[in-house]
């Protein structure tokens, strides 16, 4: 990166056209609006489909996929937006979708992966990429312990969860850890505490990954003291030059949990960055506003280039068979 500003272009729009499919629960939700708004400005054909309105068949000759009891929409590539409220039935949509051999930016392993926190921090850590001191166990009731294990305050507290209830709060002082305490305590859920240094006065990084590249950074100051279902709810953001290692870092996360789009964030101490969370399924509002950077081109760009690989291989191998 060498300490410029990132930024992203997308080529200009001479390629044939595709048909862009984005599964997400709303239009109107701002990340998929810019995402089907990107395409078309590229002259393509996007729509947005509800997951939860997907039907799926099997036993026949092959899968069987219809949508609202209806024939599925032709499509090129399919980019899913899978809310965790409907994270198992959107999961199996997407699954559905590989089998019958459909082009997606995020297949159901990456996806999986990244919301299973523990176990991405386990496949991280198993493939030399350094995380921060993490604690896992099934309930809070041993939470003081658990913030020794990890070095003490300050500590980000995760309450895990495979429904709507899952959260996350950055303890810094003995005061929060009890508000965590009380407020998770009896839930029966399995909680993650982390190593959360205070580097860069109080903020941590996220990059934004598409294709195997990092197409916007930023620095974040998150709110403290209170449950949220992401750090992004309250915090303060701020365009950032990302480190030639923390660029590399953030990519070869992408690449070791299997995402095609992703944000990785880390904790920017001395040694190197500390990969503390994987979203396979990011808001792009604060990337776009914060950095000036066309995050939704990027994206439907690699979206496009998948498409169009897929179509000439399917021709290439129909007049092989011919």
């Amino acid at each position: 990166m060498g300490g410029a500003r990132l930024a992203f272009r997308a080529p200009h729009p001479y390629h044939p056209r595709v048909h862009v499919t984005v599964l997400s629960r709303s239009a109107a939700i701002y990340t998929t609006h810019r995402l089907v708004e990107a395409a078309r400005a590229r002259g393509h054909r996007a729509r947005v489909l509800d997951p939860v309105q997907v039907e799926m068949g099997l036993g026949g000759t092959r899968p069987a996929l219809f949508y609202r009891r209806g024939r599925f929409p032709r499509t090129d590539i399919v980019i899913p937006r899978i809310a965790l409220s409907i994270n198992q039935y959107g999961l199996a949509v997407v699954n559905h979708l590989q089998l019958l051999g459909m082009p997606l930016l995020n297949g159901t392993q990456g996806i999986s992966a990244s919301r299973n926190k523990m176990r991405c921090l386990q496949l991280l850590a198993g493939n030399g990429i350094g995380v921060p001191l993490t604690v896992m166990a099934n309930d809070a009731s041993g939470l003081k312990d658990m913030v020794k294990h990890v070095g003490g305050l300050p500590v980000l507290v995760k309450l895990l969860s495979q429904s709507e209830r899952t959260g996350l709060m950055i303890c810094e002082t003995l005061q929060s850890l009890e508000a965590a305490l009380e407020a998770i305590l009896g839930l029966g859920q399995n909680i993650v505490v982390q190593q959360y240094v205070k580097a860069a006065r109080g903020r941590d990084l996220r990059a934004f990954v598409v294709g195997g590249r990092v197409v916007a950074a930023l620095r974040r100051r998150p709110r403290v003291g209170r449950f949220a279902r992401t750090l992004a709810h309250g915090a303060k953001f701020e365009a950032c030059a990302l480190p030639d290692e923390h660029a590399r870092v953030a990519v070869e996360t992408a690449r070791v949990v299997g995402l095609e789009v992703c944000a990785i964030d880390m904790l920017d101490v001395k040694g190197g960055p500390l990969v503390f969370e994987v979203n396979s399924s990011p808001g792009i509002r604060e990337a776009e506003e914060a950095c000036g950077v066309d995050v939704a081109a990027a994206v439907i760009a690699r979206a496009e280039q998948l498409a169009l690989a897929t179509r000439s291989a399917r021709r290439a191998s129909a007049g092989a068979a011919g």
